[in-house]
């Protein structure tokens, strides 16, 4: 059988939702940590010399980047644990959400709202909550997108539930209000209940202290954030009025 490994970066969630389908379908793989995502490796280079970003898929003599090309490829290559409905139209409303979110470009948003202060902050913490309003509607009634199980637009949208909260919270605003959005809180609830979600995420607290020090970057301050730091920070970014960091498709680096 041919060697499957998965080059990633522990706090990117595009490889993560790498991660996610590969353990919901059983398959072994090797994982190989980026260690410094500032500091490509030769390898990251050697093997996705485009983009010289994670995650990137090996399989046997193929070599894949970008998450949802990866996941395309497993869902064509394992069918256990289907991910996706049989049903031609719940599938093609399937691609419809997940498409519809990254044209919207919502984790885009959500990481600029965190990264950005004053009217930018604001522009982008709404942009993200329209968004988050027609994913409610589609989740209504149900357990997750995929259902009764977890399914490929849960995936593809599983960030929503681990990074927004500590996005939200390194940036001082609140996105998900539950009675606003009770439909997307319950689905969050049930999907990092899941085991192989709860056991597959980075540790919370080093999450909250890389992307303090993300935004410190960012935005043009000095020196490194520890947890210890974290009220002081949030004190000063709430009386903070003016300053953005530079447009998200120029610094989201994982």
């Amino acid at each position: 059988m041919a060697q499957v490994k998965l080059l990633g970066f522990w706090a990117s969630p595009f490889a993560r939702r790498v991660a996610w389908a590969l353990k919901l379908k059983g398959v072994d793989y090797e994982y190989i940590e980026e260690e410094d995502i500032f500091n490509k490796s030769s390898q990251l280079i050697e093997l996705n010399p485009v983009h010289k970003k994670v995650p990137v898929f090996v399989h046997g003599q193929k070599v894949i980047a970008e998450s949802f090309v990866i996941l395309q490829d497993c869902l064509k290559t394992w069918k256990q644990c289907p991910l996706m409905p049989q049903d031609p139209h719940e599938r093609a409303m399937i691609r419809f959400w997940t498409k519809f979110a990254e044209e919207k470009k919502i984790l885009h948003a959500a990481w600029n709202a965190m990264c950005s202060r004053g009217e930018e902050k604001e522009k982008a913490a709404k942009l993200t909550v329209d968004v988050i309003e027609k994913i409610e509607g589609e989740l209504k009634g149900k357990q997750f997108f995929g259902g009764e199980s977890i399914g490929y637009l849960d995936i593809a949208l599983g960030w929503m539930s681990y990074w927004l909260p500590v996005w939200e919270e390194v940036g001082s605003m609140k996105i998900v209000d539950p009675l606003q959005f009770p439909a997307l809180t319950s689905w969050i609830k049930n999907f990092l209940e899941h085991p192989v979600i709860k056991d597959n995420l980075p540790p919370r607290d080093r999450m909250i202290i890389y992307f303090l020090n993300r935004t410190k970057v960012l935005l043009g301050l000095t020196g490194d954030f520890g947890l210890d730091d974290h009220w002081l920070y949030m004190s000063n970014m709430r009386h903070q009025e003016k300053g953005t960091c530079e447009p998200v498709e120029l610094q989201i680096n994982w």
